[in-house]
């Protein structure tokens, strides 16, 4: 069975052949997923990595705090994506995510009961 293993603080011009390369000592990689910002399609950073469990784990031990191009790697295994929350909103309950009288940011533009009489 493959296991998922997450690579983090790669250099920016990391390639996924350099990835390959750097995992394919510890045993078969199965599949590489370099992540790019979907805006630019630049790499950000950070990959998935798929690999029979048993070499996945040794890849984990050995490269985890590695230093590849002046960095430390974090490689783990793979979390599952949590959930976010979606649509309009920002998960925050639907839209009008205005501010509300009273709030602490900008309190003097909008705090209305503190002297400053009717808005009106």
């Amino acid at each position: 069975m493959a296991k998922k293993i997450y690579v983090g603080n790669l250099a920016f011009q990391a390639t996924e052949d350099q990835v390959r390369e750097l995992f394919a000592a510890y045993g078969t990689v199965e599949s590489i997923a370099m992540i790019t910002d979907r805006d630019t399609g630049q790499f950000r950073g950070f990959c998935f990595v798929e690999m029979p469990a048993s070499a996945a784990d040794k890849a984990i031990a050995a490269l985890d705090g590695k230093e590849v191009d002046g960095r430390n790697l974090r490689v783990n295994e793979a979390r599952p994506k949590e959930e976010r929350g979606g649509g309009y909103g920002g998960g925050r309950g639907g839209s009008g995510g205005g501010q509300r009288k009273g709030s602490n940011r900008n309190s003097k533009r909008n705090d209305y009961s503190s002297g400053g009489g009717n808005r009106w």
